[in-house]
């Protein structure tokens, strides 16, 4: 995004220019202090953003600041010329897009508390745990399981749930810890790219129309290529060994799952089947299939506080620490949501979205896409995503727009998803796990093998045009 700011910075001329053409009613604020304004603003706050961990200051607050200034920026400059019919449908444009992206994640969310708190990712994890496998099959299986649970689950969730694995066996082990997780974030990220659900890019992507549901899987073996290449190269650093069998963990009753586990997985795939469904059969945007869907978990937490209800009435006298295996709220799995990355998500899409209002995306989209070509500027978009998150960077493509076939579509979705691994401040599965293993994943243990990473980066774009060129 950086390389998109300065660009533009230097498209924008130090003259003032504003016009308005009675058709369209849109005025030339490019070369306006309204535009340079609105550029200035989005970088401060962006800024903002990218040093989020040292600043402890939660990233959706400067973007929503961003998004705001932004618009009364631009409402400014079409007011005083009696203008103000498409400064509201401009907003009303962004913010329905914002709408479908944020009950869509909210339901997905949602899913993943209740299937958290069921206790079917602790399951996965001892399972794991327990097996005895040696550091090298651990490093295969975490990183494998990160591919194949991204494009249904969140990058982020399959990613920390990878880590807590890795860190239980690995605690006498620091190498292994930092290698696995680069692997961990690697396979999350790669295994998001082929899947619309895999990632927040590839959701906005398949929202758009741009590429249709079943489009997506042909990425599959360029996913594939580049989560294998820096994996295959990664192995011969492993330690040799088997780690020490670690406790596990359990609840009261002796279960790590909780009752009704795995009927939410079931409804959650369930849901995911009836949003593709309803975009697939009905045209109906799958928000809405979404929403339908988180009728299904409410349903069975109905059911479930039934059982509860049922459950305190025959124990009369539980066992000491004893737990209800059936409480089970749905509105508090809502309220465990992302809130700071779905608000996150608002001030992105309204600040990119007025940026693109001014006419600052049109004019990147011509100097990029037409000057570069397609296929360089889609490259670089993978390496902007590794500097700063991928999202605004993809919203930035989807609002210019630029004249792609299917192929060049793929190609960005995959450099988009994929690109972000080469650092490890590139995805929120990367900086989550700078977090969680805490000294022993960092930036510059990730910096050692970001050429290997790149070179899996380009392995999947080669594989991407030998196989859907």
């Amino acid at each position: 995004m950086r390389v998109l700011i300065s660009l533009l910075a230097m498209l924008a001329l130090p003259t003032v220019a504003m016009a308005s053409t009675e058709a369209t009613e849109m005025l030339e604020l490019t070369h306006h202090w309204v535009g340079y304004a609105a550029i200035a603003v989005f970088v401060i706050a962006y800024a903002f953003v990218i040093f989020e961990e040292q600043l402890h200051l939660p990233k959706s607050k400067p973007v929503m600041i961003s998004a705001g200034i932004i618009w009364i920026l631009i409402a400014i400059a079409y007011s005083s010329n009696g203008l103000t019919h498409a400064v509201k449908e401009g907003i009303q444009h962004n913010f329905l897009e914002y709408a479908e992206l944020f009950f869509f994640l909210l339901v997905a969310m949602t899913y993943i508390n209740a299937m958290m708190e069921r206790g079917v990712f602790e399951a996965l994890r001892n399972w794991l745990v327990e097996r005895g496998f040696s550091y090298r099959q651990l490093f295969w299986l975490t990183g494998i399981l990160a591919f194949f649970i991204s494009p249904v689950a969140d990058n982020l969730t399959t990613a920390l749930i990878m880590c807590a694995v890795v860190l239980t066996v690995g605690k006498n082990e620091p190498k292994f810890v930092a290698i696995a997780c680069i692997n961990i974030v690697v396979g999350a990220n790669a295994g998001g790219a082929f899947s619309p659900f895999g990632d927040i890019t590839t959701l906005m992507v398949w929202q758009k129309g741009v590429v249709h549901f079943e489009e997506f899987f042909v990425l599959f073996i360029p996913s594939v290529v580049n989560f294998v290449v820096p994996a295959a190269i990664m192995h011969f650093a492993i330690p040799h060994g088997t780690p020490e069998k670690a406790a596990t963990l359990k609840y009261a009753s002796g279960r790590i799952m909780k009752h009704g586990g795995l009927s939410i997985i079931f409804l959650f795939v369930l849901t995911i089947v009836t949003a593709v469904s309803f975009h697939n059969f009905f045209h109906i945007p799958p928000v809405y299939g979404m929403m339908f869907g988180l009728g299904y978990l409410k349903l069975f937490g109905y059911y479930l506080s039934r059982r509860s209800m049922s459950w305190k009435r025959n124990a009369e006298n539980p066992p000491v620490g004893s737990a209800d295996p059936y409480e089970f709220d749905v509105f508090a799995k809502i309220a465990q949501s992302e809130w700071d990355t779905l608000f996150f998500f608002y001030g992105v899409i309204l600040s990119v979205g007025g940026l693109g209002f001014i006419g600052y995306l049109a004019m990147a989209s011509e100097a990029v896409y037409v000057g570069l070509g397609p296929t360089t500027a889609n490259i670089l978009v993978g390496f902007a995503s590794s500097i700063v998150d991928n999202i605004p960077v993809m919203f930035a493509v989807l609002t210019m727009q630029p004249e792609m076939d299917l192929t060049q579509w793929l190609l960005v979705t995959l450099t988009a998803g994929v690109g972000g691994s080469m650092l490890s401040i590139g995805s929120a599965a990367g900086v989550a796990l700078m977090g969680q293993a805490r000294g022993k994943y960092t930036f510059f243990s990730h910096l050692k093998w970001s050429p290997v990473i790149m070179l899996g980066y380009f392995a999947s774009i080669w594989a991407h045009f030998l196989i859907n060129g």
